[in-house]
């Protein structure tokens, strides 16, 4: 427990906020940040670590995608899914907050997070197809469109991840680091956003408009993923073959 203001914690979170990846989607910097800071603050106050806000934003998380496999859809349920995906993914931008609070991180901690985010990227979209093959009434072929969101969303994922990685091994700054990008790509990266796709969950109770607007996401995912694949190997070819395949 911290003798410091909650008024203190925030403006001191707000002087010494880590920059944003270059063109970051706008409702993960100007929501899902500042609604994390609050939480972060709110766990430093109360003495919680950044690996038990980790915890916490997993319970969120994880409740809302057993909600989405194990319960009949209706108007409350997917707005249950809802609150619970994008409190969970607040919490996941808290943990790295309370740790600046606390005066630096840890490379398991680090660790920790990124384990958590890999399991609920891949997970998400499981429990969709779950739920709609359970549920729905859709033709059962639908099913393949989460299942295929699946694949993409690990892949960016996983390329994200692995590009910082190879990046930082030839002493480039990431993304993050780098920071930049102006407001309007981040305007449209909005679908490619976690937290709008979230969002697409409060039409869980009505199958056939969830379908449509879900396919839209996957469609602009799917884009994202092999544009960004390519940038990404040009990248690294102009970095050097450092004794990989070409």
């Amino acid at each position: 427990m911290t003798t410091e203001s909650f008024a203190d914690s925030l403006r001191r979170l707000s002087s010494a906020q880590k920059g944003r990846a270059k063109g970051a989607p706008a409702y993960s910097v100007y929501v899902n940040r500042p609604v994390g800071r609050v939480f972060a603050a709110v766990a430093y106050r109360i003495g919680l670590s950044p690996n038990g806000v980790t915890a916490v934003s997993a319970v969120f998380t994880f409740s809302g995608i057993l909600v989405l496999a194990l319960v009949d859809p209706s108007w409350w349920t997917g707005l249950v899914v809802w609150l619970l995906l994008a409190i969970g993914y607040a919490l996941d931008s808290a943990d790295g907050q309370v740790a600046r609070l606390r005066g630096g991180g840890s490379l398991a901690g680090e660790w920790l997070d990124h384990f958590i985010d890999a399991i609920k990227i891949v997970s998400l979209p499981i429990a969709t197809a779950i739920g709609l093959y359970r549920f729905s009434g859709l033709p059962t072929l639908y099913v393949l469109v989460p299942l295929a969101f699946a694949v993409c969303a690990t892949a960016t994922f996983f390329g994200m991840i692995l590009n910082d990685l190879l990046k930082a091994s030839k002493g480039i700054a990431s993304s993050a680091q780098q920071g930049g990008g102006g407001a309007l790509r981040s305007i449209v990266l909005l679908p490619v956003d976690y937290g709008i796709v979230c969002l697409v969950y409060v039409l869980w109770g009505w199958p056939s408009i969830f379908a449509f607007a879900y396919a839209f996401f996957f469609a602009a995912a799917a884009a994202f993923c092999l544009l960004a694949a390519v940038r990404w190997f040009r990248n690294m070819r102009s970095l050097g073959n450092g004794g990989g395949n070409d």
